[in-house]
């Protein structure tokens, strides 16, 4: 492939061994990976500098300000950010090369969508889909919120979509989704507290009913078939377990450790 022009992706990472050479792969024309990566422990650090990566090391500080850090050490204006467990097709590649090669006027950032999948199958619904994310951005037009989750590419300018996708393959099973309803309920929950949120004690359950409700009716959710089920469950129960570990800091005083 030709080299674009003045691009650098910006990747955060903590033990994605699994998942960050086909990352990288994708994204052969870039002209500059940076890789902020918050203590792995498996072969994530020897696969990234085995594509050339620039590895800066640093604690977790909550997923906004990490990618901002990842961001503020890119040496490009134009920057395609990515998640380790993502991969972009060849014609979002495509569309991002000419994007950064002919730069019109006024565009602070590009949309693209996100096609995400579990079991190897791409989930339609469930609010999976369409997944639209601002993910080819300028960084002088913008910044990430400071959310410890959930977090934002946050920008008043010009946003225009994309074509193609980037396919996200976060999940390998359900074990890997309650893995992160707990990192996540936590990081949360902290952030509530730090926002001076005070939940009811039937907090937890009415969010976690009104969730599910969501997720597998309303986002049709049943047209996803047991895939669909677990995923409004689990979504049901991260939503429970975030507003209960609020009420557990604020009541004991004794917040989880937030870790990614």
């Amino acid at each position: 492939m030709t080299q674009s022009h003045n691009l650098s992706v910006a990747v955060i990472t903590r033990n994605e061994a699994d998942h960050i050479a086909d990352c990288l792969r994708s994204v052969g024309f870039a002209d500059e990976l940076v890789i902020v990566d918050s203590g792995s422990t498996d072969d994530t650090m020897a696969i990234a500098k085995a594509f050339g990566g620039k590895i800066i090391q640093q604690p977790f500080l909550g997923f906004g300000p990490q990618k901002q850090l990842a961001v503020d050490h890119c040496r490009h204006d134009w920057i395609l950010l990515l998640d380790a467990d993502e991969r972009v097709d060849e014609k979002s590649a495509e569309a991002i090369r000419q994007a950064v090669r002919f730069r019109p006027d006024g565009v602070a950032a590009f949309e693209i969508q996100r096609k995400n999948f579990l079991h190897g199958r791409w989930i339609r619904h469930c609010g999976w889909w369409p997944d639209p994310l601002l993910r080819l951005v300028d960084r002088r037009q913008g910044r990430f919120s400071d959310d410890m989750v959930h977090e934002q590419w946050l920008t008043d300018g010009k946003v225009l979509p994309l074509p193609g996708v980037i396919e996200h393959h976060s999940f390998r099973n359900y074990a890997d989704m309650i893995d992160k309803l707990q990192r996540y309920s936590t990081l949360g929950a902290t952030q509530m507290v730090a926002h001076g949120h005070s939940p009811y004690p039937w907090s937890p359950l009415l969010h976690g009913l009104w969730t599910f409700i969501q997720v597998y009716g309303l986002r049709l959710g049943v047209m996803d078939g047991f895939d669909g089920f677990m995923i409004a469950l689990l979504n049901a129960g991260g939503s429970f377990m975030k507003y209960a570990k609020c009420l557990e800091i604020l009541r004991y005083r004794n917040p989880p450790l937030p870790s990614r």
